[in-house]
């Protein structure tokens, strides 16, 4: 992408990744009017919990999970922003215990601004993803639109026993992360000319991380619910699982694990405007300790793309879980929290 007649993928969209989600208060808003969904006794999960795929029970041994995931360039280069976009929509059926067999690509592209080469090189990054994943891109449909947009709808397959969901956590669980935060803050780098080459390779690293453990989590009955991190940032998808658990969360501020340089980026005005929007969606049901630095509230809002797991699991299986994530190559999983009983709040000290 040294071509200067070819325009940089990110400099074609207001925004990029997961931060180009509508923020969860204005999207409870719109969907305040939608029919309720129903009744439908083999819909295990549907759009009651705010999780991260649907699931239809089959029989007694199989259950389909559908999920469908699409955003605008978080990077200029065309194959990284397949790969990238590839993972985060594979990664909602494995936040709900899955394992993924096939998906159908969604493609709208500016083609009077894009070459068909740099088009091309998107399409080749998500189906490299889909076959490192061991399934087809199998159809999909394409538009020419005004802004870049690439992602896939994935379907999976589980054990109706193995589902997990994000509102069925217990009090007393230990919450884990599987990776890293910080990629709202790496890609708005990126955008200013502010990223290094280490801060981008670790953001590649970590956005084409597929969150396979999840297929593994899911046999285990002391994982209790399932998550993945994504546009509405660590503490937005926290209180999602709070909600729907009736649970309240306090996280430990220092355990959190970051991309390379990401505080101190934030320290320098570095960060998406997403960050914002999400503070505002969640932030009555947070309080931050007076202690904490000054960034610490756009961290924790930080929109996410193709981000980690968030696991709530017994505390005995602990070392059990962080083994198995390490094992599997996130070597920055980090026990962050834990869930009690009361009124649903994350307190963050």
């Amino acid at each position: 992408m040294n071509n200067p007649t070819i325009p940089r993928l990110t400099s074609l969209s207001h925004g990029g990744g997961c931060g180009c989600k509508i923020a969860p208060d204005v999207l409870a808003k719109l969907m305040h009017n939608t029919l309720p969904v129903g009744p439908f006794p083999q819909l295990m999960v549907g759009t009651q919990s705010s999780d991260d795929a649907a699931v239809y029970r089959l029989n007694d041994e199989q259950a389909l999970i559908a999920t469908t995931d699409f955003f605008m360039p978080i990077v200029d280069d065309p194959h990284d922003f397949g790969r990238i976009a590839a993972t985060n929509a594979l990664s909602d059926i494995y936040a709900m215990g899955g394992r993924p067999i096939m998906a159908l690509a969604l493609v709208g592209m500016p083609l009077k601004s894009l070459p068909h080469d740099t088009i091309s090189a998107i399409l080749a990054g998500g189906a490299a993803v889909c076959q490192a994943a061991g399934i087809p891109i199998a159809g999909g449909h394409s538009i020419d639109s005004v802004e870049p947009i690439y992602g896939l709808a994935v379907m999976g397959l589980a054990h109706p026993d193995h589902i997990k969901r994000n509102d069925q956590a217990q009090a007393g669980d230990l919450l884990i992360l599987s990776k890293p935060l910080g990629v709202g803050v790496l890609s708005a780098a990126l955008k200013k000319d502010r990223l290094d080459a280490v801060g981008y390779q670790a953001m590649i690293e970590s956005t084409t991380r597929l969150n396979t453990p999840g297929t593994q989590l899911a046999a285990l009955d002391a994982v209790h619910a399932l998550t993945d991190i994504t546009g509405f940032g660590l503490l937005g998808h926290t209180l999602e699982m709070c909600r729907g658990s009736g649970l309240q969360a306090q996280i430990d501020y220092a355990a959190l694990p970051w991309l390379p340089d990401v505080p101190a980026l934030v320290r320098d005005g570095i960060l998406t405007g997403a960050s914002a929007r999400n503070w505002t969606a969640c932030q009555a049901g947070v309080t931050l300790d007076a202690t904490l630095p000054p960034e610490a509230q756009a961290l924790l809002t930080d929109p996410q793309t193709s981000g980690g797991l968030l696991i709530a699991c017994h505390p005995d299986i602990g070392d059990q879980v962080m083994a198995l994530l390490q094992a599997d190559g996130f070597t920055q999983a980090a026990r962050i929290g834990r869930l009690s009983a009361g009124q649903p709040h994350i307190q963050v000290s």
